[in-house]
C-alpha cells in the first residue's frame, strides 16, 4: 500500500523532529521545512497528499502559503491542516477562508493531530486505510485488487491498474505527464513521457462499458484526469 506524503512545515526545530519521528513511525513519507518559500518549492517539485502548515513561518508565511497552494491547479486539491498558537476566532476563520481544511492551535497533542491527518486522510484517499474507492460508476477495491463497473468486473495490466488507482486516489485533479511518471512508475524513473499516453490511451480501453462515457478527461497541454460520469 502506497505510504501518504506529508509536507510538514514547521519552524520550531523539536517539535518537527517529534513530529516527523511520530508520523515516520505511522508509516508516512514526511519531508520537513522550516521555510514558506522552501514549502512551496517542495510542493511544486513532489505534490504531497497532505501538507501541515505551521501559520508563524520563516519567509513567506504560511496564510500566504495555503493561498498560493490553493490558487495553483497543481496543489488546489490537497488537504492542508494548519498549526498556530493563535486563539482568536477571527484568526481561525481567516485561515480556514483562505483554504485551511483543519485548524489546531498550539499547544496540542501529536496523538490529536495524527487523528485529524488519518480522518482527512480516509476522506480523499479511502485507498491508504484499504477500503474501495469509488469514481461515479467504478469502484476499485486495493486490498482484492480488483476493478468493476456498472457491476462488471474490468480486465487491465498492472501498469493501467497502478494509473487507474493514483487517478482515482485524487478525482477531478489534473495531472501532469511528469507527475504521472513519478506517482506510478516512480521518481527517477527513465520512462518517455509518451509512455504515459500510451498506457492512458490502453486505460481507456479498459473501462470502456457500453453505454458509458469515459471518465478519464485530456487537458490540453496540461495533463489528464479522472471523473464521474
Amino acid at each position: 500500500m502506497t505510504a501518504a506524503k506529508l509536507l510538514l512545515v514547521e519552524d520550531d526545530p523539536s517539535l518537527a523532529e517529534l513530529l516527523e519521528f511520530r508520523f515516520e513511525k505511522e508509516g508516512y513519507d514526511v519531508r520537513v521545512t522550516a521555510d514558506g518559500d522552501d514549502a512551496l518549492v517542495m510542493a511544486m517539485e513532489d505534490v504531497p497528499d497532505l501538507v501541515i502548515l505551521d501559520w508563524m513561518i520563516e519567509g513567506t508565511s504560511g496564510i500566504e502559503v495555503c493561498r498560493r497552494l490553493r490558487r495553483d491547479q497543481n496543489t488546489a486539491h490537497v488537504p492542508i491542516i494548519m498549526l498556530t498558537a493563535r486563539e482568536n476566532e477571527d484568526d481561525r476563520v481567516r485561515g480556514l477562508e483562505t483554504g485551511a481544511d483543519d485548524y489546531i492551535t498550539k499547544p496540542f497533542s501529536p496523538r490529536e493531530l495524527l487523528a485529524r491527518v488519518s480522518a482527512v486522510l480516509r476522506r480523499i484517499r479511502p485507498a491508504l486505510a484499504g477500503e474501495s474507492i469509488q469514481v461515479g460508476d467504478i469502484v476499485l477495491d486495493p486490498v482484492a485488487h480488483k476493478v468493476e463497473r456498472r457491476g462488471r468486473r474490468l480486465q487491465m495490466g498492472p501498469t493501467e491498474y497502478r494509473l487507474l488507482k493514483f487517478l482515482m486516489e485524487s478525482p477531478g485533479r489534473v495531472f501532469s505527464r511528469n507527475q504521472l511518471l513519478d506517482g506510478v512508475w516512480g521518481t527517477g524513473s527513465d520512462i518517455e513521457l509518451r509512455t504515459v499516453d500510451v498506457h492512458i490511451r490502453r486505460l481507456r480501453k479498459a473501462v470502456e462499458v457500453d453505454g458509458a462515457k469515459d471518465p478519464v478527461r485530456t487537458v490540453r497541454s496540461a495533463g489528464y484526469a479522472i471523473e464521474a460520469v
